[in-house]
């Protein structure tokens, strides 16, 4: 089955929890081979850290149910 990705390389984000981050721009994809696996982004935030996140909608612990948005 295809996941159903949120985010890709070069989207420009915020969290809406932690506003102290600051804006972020996602600079890593990475997608399991395997069937039922994870796929992750790595997003640098203002702060200087690298944060990843679970990057497959139909996962209930994807980065949009975590609070990441897409800053257009």
């Amino acid at each position: 089955m295809r996941k159903r990705l949120y985010l890709k390389v070069g989207d420009r984000v915020n969290h809406l929890r932690y506003s102290t981050w600051g804006s972020g721009e996602v600079i890593e994809e990475k997608h399991s081979l395997l069937s039922g696996g994870f796929s992750f982004v790595k997003i640098l935030f203002e702060d200087g850290n690298e944060r990843s996140f679970i990057n497959d909608m139909d996962n209930e612990c994807c980065c949009y149910f975590s609070g990441i948005r897409i800053l257009y």
